[in-house]
């Protein structure tokens, strides 16, 4: 049995040797500081702000000073009980799961093509290529909708109208909104979103490829049983992060698309939040939406890592 002398001692010695090796490590330690410091300061701190939920916040009193709101849920319920609240709901989530189902496959289709691409400098073009649309904004992107798929003088529009002697409203047409809300977003982040998966592909041991060859195995078959599982684990965690995205929607994508004749499948929580609270000064109407969309989100992103850890995938 051990005595409280050796104990103590054993625990020192611990304490020394953890304390070594983080000494061991100062340089990768330092490095961190930026980042943590990063989100204490501008995602953490700013936590406490959620407090106007609660409150009729004015501006001139403060966050602590405001008066508590009568009954406590008085924001929550004003959402609530809006009659947008359920149109605003429905496209919140149908425009967001969309771009989940359709925007997750084009970004592993060319980065599977990209990585079998043996000519170098047409694979560097193409990639340069698709992922330049990423740092455009989405000022920038309508314009070039508007070139080409204005009823009056986009260029779609206009062989359009020559072959059937009628224009199409791509942008005014309910019909055609979200479409064109889901084809934009997949073009703009194809080859972004292509990087992250090469990445994962680059991970992959070669001398599984090597063994595939030799027992005669075809391109198709080495993508389906070797690249795919070797990058199903990043697929799976990227899929898990944008759950917890699923009640944004894209507002700057949306505000600079959208207009009054696509309202009934455009109008997003965000969107009606900037209208109704923000550009009305309704602070704490906004932070209350707000903290009902996190909420959500995180159930969501919990749920689901729940789900994926079952198949051993989990992010954590």
């Amino acid at each position: 049995m051990a005595t409280p002398a050796l104990e103590k001692s054993g625990k020192g010695l611990l304490r020394w040797e953890r304390g070594r090796k983080i000494w061991s490590y100062r340089t990768l330690y330092i490095m961190l500081i930026p980042g943590v410091l990063y989100y204490i300061l501008f995602k953490y701190l700013p936590m406490y702000g959620v407090i106007i939920s609660f409150k009729d916040f004015r501006i001139m009193d403060g966050i602590m000073a405001s008066p508590w709101a009568d009954p406590w849920n008085k924001h929550f319920l004003a959402f609530f009980e809006s009659p947008y609240f359920y149109q605003l709901l429905r496209n919140t989530i149908v425009i967001s799961v969309y771009k989940m189902i359709f925007g997750i496959i084009p970004p592993i289709v060319m980065a599977i093509l990209l990585n079998e691409c043996r000519v170098r400098w047409f694979k560097s073009l193409v990639q340069t290529l698709t992922y330049m649309p990423h740092f455009l904004s989405w000022v920038i992107i309508y314009g070039i909708m508007i070139a080409l798929l204005s009823q009056t003088s986009g260029l779609v529009n206009t062989w359009i109208k020559d072959a059937t002697g009628s224009a199409i409203p791509f942008l005014t047409s309910p019909d055609y909104f979200r479409s064109l809300l889901v084809s934009s977003e997949i073009w703009q982040n194809l080859g972004w979103g292509a990087i992250i998966y090469l990445a994962a592909m680059s991970g992959i041991d070669p001398a599984l490829y090597e063994a595939a060859r030799v027992d005669g195995a075809s391109r198709l078959r080495m993508i389906w049983h070797i690249t795919l599982p070797g990058i199903r684990t990043v697929i799976v965690m990227l899929f898990i992060l944008n759950l917890g995205y699923i009640m944004d929607a894209g507002f700057g994508q949306i505000y600079v698309l959208y207009n009054l004749q696509v309202y009934s499948v455009a109008d997003i929580i965000d969107t009606w939040v900037f209208r109704t609270g923000l550009q009305q000064m309704n602070f704490s109407l906004a932070s209350a939406v707000g903290l009902f969309k996190s909420v959500i989100g995180l159930v969501l992103v919990m749920t689901a890592n729940y789900v994926a850890k079952k198949w051993g995938e989990g992010i954590w």
